[in-house]
C-alpha cells in the first residue's frame, strides 16, 4: 500500500486525477484498464452506491494482477466506517467532499493519503491543523481560479487539486495550474454516463491522452 508521500507525489506529476463510478462491475473495471493502457497511475474511484465496495474490492484484484504501478484511491468517503471498509479492500488512498476529521486520524495513523474537500479558508486551516498535506478545493466551478491564487500564499506548506466543474480544454486547466493547483480532478467531463453506457472505450482513452498531453505543454 501506497504511503502518503508517495500517493501525493504520483497524482501531482500526473497532473490529472480521473474519478467515476459506475454500478456495473465490469464496466468498471474496464475502464480502469482503459485508463492505464491511456497512461494513467491514479484513479479515483467514487463511492457513490452499494455496488461501489464489491465493484472496488474486484478492481483492486484485477489492478494486483495486470496493472503494476497502478494507485486505486476510493472518493466519497464520509465517516470512518467507510473509511475502515475500504482501507480493508486495499484503498491506496482516500478522498472526501468535505473535511472529516475522525477520517484524518484514522488513515494519519495508518499513513495513507487523505485529500479532504474544502471551500473555505476556514476549513482549510482546520484540515491543515489536523496534518493534511493535500487539499481537494471543490466545488472548483463555484470557486473560481481566482480563488486559489487569492488563497495560495496563506498556505505555502499545502498541494492544491480541484475537482468539480473542471473542463478537459487547455485554457480551463492551464487557468487552474497558473493560480496554484498541483493536478486537476476530472469526472464526467471525461468519463461520462453516456461513454460508460455505449462502451466507449476509445474516446475515453483518446481523451485521457489529450488531457495529459495539455499537463506536459502547459508545465514546459
Amino acid at each position: 500500500m501506497s504511503t502518503i508521500q508517495n500517493s501525493i507525489d504520483i497524482v501531482a506529476a500526473q497532473g490529472i486525477l480521473p474519478l467515476y463510478f459506475n454500478t456495473n462491475q465490469t464496466i468498471s473495471i474496464d475502464v480502469l484498464r482503459t485508463l492505464y493502457n491511456a497512461g494513467i497511475r491514479a484513479v479515483e474511484y467514487t463511492n457513490r452506491g452499494s455496488e461501489a465496495i464489491f465493484n472496488f474490492k474486484k478492481m483492486v484484484e484485477v489492478r494486483n494482477a495486470e496493472m503494476p504501478g497502478m494507485l486505486l484511491g476510493i472518493g466519497t468517503i464520509k465517516n470512518v466506517s467507510q473509511a475502515e471498509e475500504f482501507y480493508a479492500a486495499g484503498a491506496d488512498f482516500f478522498i472526501s467532499p468535505g473535511f472529516v476529521p475522525e477520517v484524518a486520524v484514522y488513515l494519519k495513523s495508518k499513513n495513507v493519503l487523505y485529500a479532504p474537500g474544502c471551500m473555505t479558508p476556514t476549513e482549510i486551516i482546520a484540515a491543515e491543523n489536523a496534518g493534511i498535506k493535500f487539499v481537494k478545493l471543490f466545488p472548483g466551478n463555484i470557486l473560481g481560479p481566482d480563488f486559489l491564487s487569492s488563497i495560495k500564499d496563506i498556505f505555502p506548506n499545502l498541494i492544491f487539486m480541484v475537482t468539480g466543474g473542471v473542463d478537459t480544454t487547455h485554457d480551463n486547466i492551464h487557468n487552474w495550474f497558473l493560480a496554484g493547483a498541483s493536478s486537476v480532478g476530472l469526472g464526467s467531463k471525461l468519463i461520462s454516463k453516456k461513454r460508460m453506457d455505449e462502451a466507449d472505450y476509445d474516446v475515453i482513452a483518446s481523451e485521457t491522452r489529450k488531457v495529459l498531453e495539455i499537463v506536459q505543454t502547459i508545465r514546459k
